[in-house]
């Protein structure tokens, strides 16, 4: 079973934003940036699938190489390699567009998301990619069990919750819920440095 888990590069909570003199540009100088929490959770849980069922791990981001330092991470947590969109991230459409690219080349099983990246909130990626790949996605969910080639998962809506099941490959964006992230060990940290970290060109 091959997964694929989107990461996105966002400002850490406790840091103070700021604007260029110009105020067109967020500054990023002095900004402490960390896996968006909704993508670690989505890693988190499809490392416990990997560990049950077995399989690989993979991680992708679309931005720049001051993203390197959070897929690293990623790979310290536990996944098995990373993927690097060479492009600035502009809007969620660009964002999706060059995921399902990558997608398209490899036949990911799983694809996560988190819901939304905590900086923009727009939670627009996990459904332009199903749509860009011609498969199902699922939004908001807090629980995925995986049984042979179907998946249960079950996700929140207005006044309650519901459970719905797919068949492999799927998209779903993780919500709070789903699993609790971990923090890398030092044999995660030290393995990391050796796992692929391949970077590719924007379409």
């Amino acid at each position: 079973m091959k997964i694929l888990v989107c990461i996105s590069q966002v400002p850490d909570t406790t840091t103070k934003i700021t604007f260029t003199t110009d105020k067109k540009a967020f500054n990023i100088a002095g900004v402490q940036f960390i896996i968006n929490p909704y993508d670690e959770i989505a890693l988190t849980r499809v490392l416990e699938l990997k560990e049950s069922l077995g399989g690989t791990v993979s991680v992708i981001n679309v931005g720049q190489a001051n993203t390197e330092p959070n897929l690293r991470k990623a790979l310290a947590i536990g996944a098995d390699d990373a993927i690097r969109v060479n492009a600035e991230p502009t809007d969620a459409y660009f964002v999706a567009f060059q995921i399902a690219e990558v997608v398209k080349k490899n036949s990911y099983d799983i694809i996560l998301t988190g819901k939304e990246s905590i900086d923009y909130n727009g939670g627009q990626v996990p459904m332009m990619l199903g749509e860009l790949l011609g498969i199902p996605s699922v939004s908001v969910a807090t629980k995925l069990e995986i049984n042979g080639t179907t998946a249960t998962l079950e996700r929140e809506i207005d006044g309650g919750k519901e459970v719905v099941e797919t068949k492999l490959p799927f998209v779903a964006a993780a919500q709070k819920g789903m699993s609790e992230p971990r923090i890398p060990n030092m044999r995660g940290i030290m393995t990391a440095r050796t796992k692929p970290l391949v970077v590719v060109d924007s379409t």
